[in-house]
């Protein structure tokens, strides 16, 4: 007698071949009526219409730091004092944390501070910023940039900014010059070097003190030079997203005769505990606490150790993800220069939404959609378009020295046009040094399928 067919058993070969259609299947890969009938995959697909992603690996973990941080800062702990100063080699961990500062930046006066935000400030009142003096700078970047020349009542002046670098255009910047200009403030955008040759030999030409930011590109280098040492005076963070950090924290430096020697009084109330003699007495500036302890300094000295190593994997990365994403019609690169090296604090690049029948917003979700965790622009508005800029209301809502006649300086009227289109037409990935280079290829590849995709 035949038993009835859902008794009978089933052929080893039919078994087979419908146990590896159903895995086919259930990965979106083939026909459940067996694996001879899987359809090929269309890699170009979105996935947000059920293509594969194009990005299918992932980054490893991010370690900042370790027990080599452990043990620094337990040394620290052991002294008998966590304060910067207790006269010369009592303390040691500032000491050598200025002595590795050295190592990749080396200028004769180095100041550790409490931030980024301190470092610029301490230069500007170094450099003799003072009531009405103007200051070329840039219109995208942290606040922290020019906060400092407002504290010092002297004017921040916005100069426009180069289509693909995303730093001061030279020309921009010798056209802002008038007779009130006292120095130009370069900040290296995303850990890409600014045009140093042409600003230092504009700075020359008029006689202008020229600061460099560098917050964003520690181990960054122009024309092989570490950045830092083409500006009068170097400054830069140590908050817990940069490069290296401490948690928060700052450095400054200049070997400048005429700045270098001042930095340390405007770090710590106008006093030069390194003079002679030192009494309170003596304080010849007003200025305010910006001191960094020693625990900062243990940390931050572990950190600098590692800054090589760190910087030339975020360089290597960059430039392949340039390669990855050159060549597009809709897609623009940032523009880095074969002898220079950038270190990526972040990746950002920009759209020729004229090219695509998309918008950002959409390019982002959908390039989001492939794996990729990017998202639109950087900062919302330029800095001059922030509610305090366009009401001059930075003191209390007042601005005193416009209302003394020491400056005309109208906001409201500022434009500066690529500034403002590269904020609107920018795209932004958080690349770092646990990521390898066949996830940042992958990572190109969605931008290339996306941008295909949308192509007009």
């Amino acid at each position: 007698m035949i038993p009835p067919a859902e008794n009978r058993p089933i052929p080893r070969r039919r078994f087979v071949a419908t146990a590896a259609a159903a895995w086919l299947a259930a990965r979106g890969l083939g026909s459940a009526r067996g694996a001879e009938a899987a359809a090929p995959v269309d890699a170009s697909k979105l996935a947000k219409l059920g293509g594969p992603k194009a990005v299918r690996s992932k980054p490893g973990p991010w370690v900042r730091w370790d027990v080599r941080e452990q043990k620094q800062v337990a040394e620290a702990i052991a002294q008998t004092s966590l304060f910067y100063w207790l006269g010369r080699g009592a303390n040691k961990q500032t000491a050598l944390f200025i002595e590795r500062f050295k190592q990749h930046c080396p200028r004769e006066h180095v100041v550790t501070c409490s931030s980024g935000t301190a470092a610029v400030h301490i230069a500007i009142a170094a450099a003799g910023i003072g009531p009405g003096d103007e200051v070329i700078t840039t219109p995208i970047t942290d606040l922290g940039t020019v906060a400092g020349i407002l504290f010092q009542q002297g004017v921040p002046v916005f100069a426009d900014l180069g289509a693909a670098t995303y730093n001061l255009d030279p020309v921009a910047v010798e056209r802002a010059i008038t007779p009130k200009t006292k120095a130009i403030i370069a900040v290296h955008l995303c850990g890409t070097p600014c045009d140093l040759s042409a600003l230092r030999a504009i700075a020359d030409k008029h006689h202008l003190i020229l600061i460099e930011d560098c917050a964003q590109a520690w181990g960054a280098k122009f024309r092989g030079r570490p950045i830092g040492t083409v500006g009068d005076v170097a400054c830069f963070s140590l908050m817990n997203s940069k490069h290296i950090g401490t948690g928060d924290g700052g450095v400054v430096a200049s070997s400048d005769p005429r700045i270098g020697p001042a930095l340390l009084k405007f770090a710590d109330k106008g006093n030069d505990r390194t003079a002679p003699g030192y009494t309170w007495d003596k304080t010849a500036v007003l200025a305010t606490n910006y001191r960094m302890s020693e625990l900062q300094a243990a940390f931050g000295a572990v950190q600098l150790a590692r800054l090589d190593g760190i910087a030339a994997k975020r360089a290597a990365l960059g430039r392949a993800l340039i390669a990855e994403i050159s060549g597009l019609p809709a897609v623009v690169p940032p523009d880095l220069p074969a002898n220079d090296r950038g270190t990526f604090w972040f990746f950002y690049f920009r759209l020729r939404l004229e090219r695509l029948k998309c918008s950002r917003a959409e390019f982002v979700e959908v390039v989001k959609a492939e794996g990729a965790p990017m998202s639109a622009g950087y900062i919302p508005v330029p800095i001059y378009q922030l509610p305090f800029f366009q009401n001059h209301s930075f003191f209390a809502g007042r601005w005193p020295i416009r209302e003394m006649g020491l400056t005309t300086m109208d906001y409201a009227r500022v434009r500066c046009p690529e500034a403002e289109a590269i904020l609107t037409t920018g795209v932004h990935f958080s690349l770092n040094e646990s990521m390898d280079e066949a996830y940042v290829r992958e990572i190109g590849a969605a931008v290339r399928k996306v941008a295909k995709h949308f192509s007009a």
